[in-house]
């Protein structure tokens, strides 16, 4: 027996409703199975991060000085020297990168060549590779700046023309920036626009508006940004080879011009140019594990200040 015109449509359709609900289920087993690996790989590094450096990881591991060719002792000095540096790079970073933020989405207007500019500059920082940033703060901050800050004002002789803290958290800053400057302008445009001609209309200024509107609504977005950005600089250790990280000091920086130790440059050494790499391998994993816990932190900071924002906001 034929099946009627109408029979054999709805036959079509269902089949074509049944290929689709297959592809569906398709996508979302192959997208639960990509989480799910990643999920484990994540759980797997950090799982043999520590269980591998549990036993050297202590009060004391954590405040004592590194002995005996760093295959004894502590991590102290490099974990004051990355705070130092967290530090200088914030103060240095944030402001700047707030304010181009802000210029680009509230006072910039859409056929600016500058905004333009700006943004291009922004991106094309952003895929520059982070050891050519050590090479220009070599070539800028220490050859350039510092030397020329000696040669006026130190009488030639060598002080600020060296490798250091500060040169090393500038250095550190230029590589922050573009993330930024992304994620603050990101935030801002979350703003509607309606809520700031809303504000003009009622006889507020530009800057009052942006103070009193603008910025209270989107502070939240600014600061996991801007700390995303921080506690990725923390980690990283191709810019500071050549602008300030040094292999071994017995002592705490005491200014801006002293050199320092860091954590992340600190496991390179140890992993690379120790007298016994094999003996050093508790205290590598050790060390790797205060450096994801220091960035970890900084990460919870930023959902704990996202969420106590947006709870007093409602």
């Amino acid at each position: 027996m034929k099946k009627s015109k109408k029979e054999m449509s709805l036959d079509f359709f269902s089949n074509k409703k049944k290929g689709v609900d297959i592809k569906g289920k398709l996508v979302v087993g192959i997208t639960q199975v990509a989480v799910l690996l990643i999920i484990a790989i994540l759980i797997i590094i950090l799982g043999i991060i520590v269980y591998e450096g549990r036993e050297k990881f202590s009060w004391e591991f954590i405040s004592s000085f590194p002995t005996n060719g760093m295959t004894e002792g502590g991590i102290f000095p490099a974990l004051i020297g990355t705070f130092i540096l967290v530090v200088v790079m914030s103060i240095a970073a944030v402001p700047f990168g707030t304010i181009t933020a802000i210029y680009l989405t509230e006072y910039a207007k859409e056929n600016s060549k500058i905004a333009a500019a700006v943004r291009f500059s922004v991106r094309t920082l952003a895929v520059v590779p982070s050891i050519i940033f050590g090479l220009f703060g070599l070539g800028f901050f220490i050859q350039f700046l510092g030397t020329g800050i000696d040669k006026n004002f130190n009488g030639g002789q060598l002080h600020w023309g060296q490798p250091n803290i500060l040169w090393a958290s500038l250095t550190m800053s230029l590589l922050t920036l573009p993330v930024i400057i992304v994620s603050v302008e990101e935030a801002l445009k979350t703003i509607p626009r309606e809520l700031r001609e809303a504000s003009l209309a009622l006889g507020a200024t530009k800057w009052q508006t942006i103070k009193n509107v603008v910025f209270p609504g989107s502070i939240s977005g600014i600061m996991t940004g801007t700390i995303l950005a921080v506690s990725r600089g923390a980690g990283e250790v191709a810019p500071i080879l050549f602008t300030g990280a040094a292999y071994y000091l017995a002592t705490l920086p005491e200014s801006l011009s002293d050199q320092f130790m860091n954590l992340g440059y600190h496991i390179y050494i140890m992993s690379t140019q120790s007298s016994d790499v094999e003996k050093t391998m508790p205290i590598q994993f050790a060390t790797t594990l205060v450096l994801l816990i220091l960035t970890l932190s900084l990460n919870l900071v930023a959902v704990i200040i996202r969420s106590r924002i947006r709870r007093k906001a409602k």
